[in-house]
């Protein structure tokens, strides 16, 4: 897939699903970033649940701001941090 490459961390739950603390994937659009994680990281392919974000888990970009359009852009160079829902991450 084409696209800007993006580094991924992952906190809490995620991580320990993932087995790792990030990784870098390319995509256009952040459902295509989180569709490539699935891919590298098994235990997290339920991402996306029914074209939306699964509700357990937060989507931030640089810790800045919350995610919630899987068809925003890719932001080049910015981190995606990816985050259990639950209290804590």
């Amino acid at each position: 897939m084409s696209g800007a490459t993006v580094v991924v961390e992952l906190l809490g739950l995620p991580r320990h699903k993932a087995g790792r603390s990030e990784l870098s994937v390319a995509g256009r659009t952040v459902a295509d970033v989180l569709e490539a994680v699935g891919c590298e990281c098994p235990g997290l392919r339920p991402l996306i649940s029914a074209g939306r974000l699964n509700p357990v888990y937060l989507l931030s970009w640089d810790g800045d701001r919350f995610v919630t359009d899987l068809a925003e852009p890719v932001i080049v160079g910015a981190r995606l941090l990816i985050l259990g829902a639950d209290a804590g991450g």
